[in-house]
């Protein structure tokens, strides 16, 4: 066989281009749509049907069933889908994804695209210059497009073809025809692939080259589709690594979705495999045994039967799959599972009233999570290994990004009660609410900046005094207290918005003088030369931040209680 290096070269470079297409077209079709898709997967997975109806649609749309599952992933972890929603999307995407294998097989051997491909890389290649955002994603969309099906030419061509290579269709003649041995061999090899690629799409497309060549046979190919199954679930759990455990239990159920599936088709596979050449021979008279040209499509045709019957046979199994993860990956005591919404999803409730009554509890929740959150800064003040500390501020960096999104969600939710008729006080409750949520994110960020100076000060190796630290540890008590007391408003606010507004001032008051207090010592300290002026910064950062929390805090009771009036001055009590 002639085949060296250059030629070798040549088919990488061929399956990077498709790669490459993939991609862009994938990435372009993702930014068209990526407002949206958010809305769409929380809106569309109401059940488990309806998930897999989203999966099924979105994948299609930006052509990756691993970037539908990596999305579902970083939901889950965000607290925005359910584990039971997640696993509907994912065997959605499942199905979605055989799309791909009829596109290739429709067009990509029936006819050569690649000479409508320059054409279209020439309309496409000036919209990737436009100032408007919309137009250049479409450009990038046409041209990942054309380079998709020129790297699946190429492919074509670099692939060495078997009459003038018979060494290697001997060579592979020797594991072709050992039953189900040569089915696990290119399982295996399927499976291999695809996590080496990193893409099944990639990986169907090289392996409906290789059957259009006469590399491998229709079951072979089966075969390696099947490894596809497997292999495709690597992106998803490798996303997963640094989520938390809801983001590894759907990452695993993708998994054990698709071993169940390859397990139970290759209890029938030769079987299976024989009806579906039968049915072609019958069809158009052409079996995928005895003309290369009709097995791609035979082979489009088990992929696509193969997610359809999987999906269907083990929907009604998500509540024990979701038993057997749950298993699989334990909380971890640490963990805090209820990083999700609890008592709101995207669908509205029977009245507006209601809708309301549950952000106000979503709201709660929000709080609370916010609250524990400074409880992660406090020890990260006052850890001195190293470890510990990275762990701890790397937990507050998730805690941020979370507040944000359930920030966004609560808002979006909101949004959706402001458009039917409210009551005068269901309003007030409202605007009351945007404030509420707004002023508990600005404290999650005041806990963030805390925990950043925290940080640059370890990083520069800068110590604080105890007569500092023993400060700041009163800071953080007055702060403390303040958040208990935001956090019982909230909840008494919910029956009765007339709240005692006495406690909060008083609070207020205290910190605010700490604060000036604190501010007089430190100038004192640094005329005296007590401390570095590296060291003063960061202290008086700290205490300034604190100061900030505890507005914030103050604002959130008395959003409160404006639901039940206007607030008025400090020190008001109405009871």
């Amino acid at each position: 066989m002639n085949y060296g290096i250059l030629d070798f070269l040549n088919l990488l470079g061929s399956l990077g281009l498709f790669l490459f297409g993939m991609k862009m077209m994938s990435e372009a079709l993702q930014k068209v749509a990526g407002d949206k898709m958010r809305s769409i997967l929380s809106s569309m997975t109401s059940n488990r049907f309806m998930g897999i109806l989203t999966g099924v649609l979105v994948t299609m749309v930006i052509q990756s069933s691993s970037a539908t599952t990596v999305m579902v992933v970083s939901f889950v972890n965000a607290g925005l889908l359910t584990l039971v929603q997640s696993i509907g999307v994912i065997m959605g995407a499942n199905i979605g994804t055989t799309f791909t294998a009829w596109l290739i097989s429709l067009l990509g051997f029936k006819f050569s695209i690649v000479l409508i491909a320059i054409p279209l890389v020439g309309i496409g290649f000036p919209l990737v210059f436009s100032k408007k955002a919309s137009l250049k994603h479409w450009g990038e969309f046409i041209v990942g497009f054309a380079l998709l099906f020129m790297g699946l030419d190429f492919l074509k061509n670099s692939v060495p073809r078997i009459d003038q290579s018979p060494e290697l269709f001997a060579f592979l003649s020797n594991y072709a025809n050992m039953g189900y041995i040569s089915v696990f061999i290119f399982l295996l090899i399927g499976s291999l692939l695809t996590i080496v690629i990193q893409s099944s799409s990639a990986t169907m497309a090289l392996t409906l080259v290789m059957c259009s060549q006469g590399w491998i046979t229709f079951e072979i190919a089966a075969a390696m589709v099947l490894g596809e199954n497997i292999g495709t679930t690597i992106t998803a759990n490798i996303a997963a690594l640094i989520g938390n455990a809801s983001a590894k239990r759907a990452a695993r159920a993708h998994l054990i979705f698709n071993l169940m599936g390859v397990f139970w088709m290759l209890i029938i596979f030769f079987p299976y495999t024989q009806t579906i050449a039968n049915l072609m021979a019958n069809h158009n008279g052409v079996s995928p045994y005895e003309s290369l040209d009709s097995v791609p499509i035979a082979l489009s045709i088990f992929h696509t039967s193969f997610n359809l019957i999987n999906t269907g046979l083990l929907v009604w199994f998500t509540p024990i799959i979701v038993k057997i993860v749950t298993w699989m990956v334990p909380a971890k005591k640490e963990e805090e599972e209820e990083f999700r919404l609890v008592h709101i999803n995207i669908g509205m409730l029977s009245t507006a009233e209601l809708s309301l009554v549950q952000a106000y509890k979503e709201t709660i929740i929000f709080a609370k999570r916010t609250i524990r959150m400074f409880g992660f800064v406090k020890l990260l003040f006052n850890e001195t290994n190293d470890k510990d500390f990275d762990n701890i501020y790397q937990r507050i960096e998730k805690y941020e990004g979370i507040s944000d999104r359930v920030e966004v969600e609560i808002a979006t939710y909101l949004n959706k009660v402001s458009t039917y008729e409210l009551s005068d006080e269901s309003s007030r409750k409202l605007q009351a609410l945007f404030r509420i949520i707004s002023e508990i994110e600005s404290v999650a960020d005041s806990n963030y900046a805390l925990a950043r100076t925290m940080k640059h000060k370890r990083d520069a190796k800068i110590w604080f005094s105890q007569e500092i630290r023993n400060n700041m540890n009163k800071m953080f008590e007055k702060i403390d207290e303040a958040l208990l007391i935001m956090q019982q408003n909230l909840i008494d606010g919910q029956k009765d918005p007339n709240i005692n507004m006495g406690p909060v001032y008083d609070i207020e008051e205290q910190i605010n003088n700490l604060r000036e207090m604190l501010k007089e010592d430190h100038i004192k300290n640094v005329e005296a030369n007590k401390y570095k002026y590296q060291a003063g910064v960061m202290y008086s950062d700290l205490f300034n931040d604190c100061e900030k929390m505890g507005d914030y805090i103050i604002n959130v009771s008395e959003a409160v209680a404006e639901i039940e009036r206007p607030v008025k001055a400090k020190g008001y009590n109405p009871k």
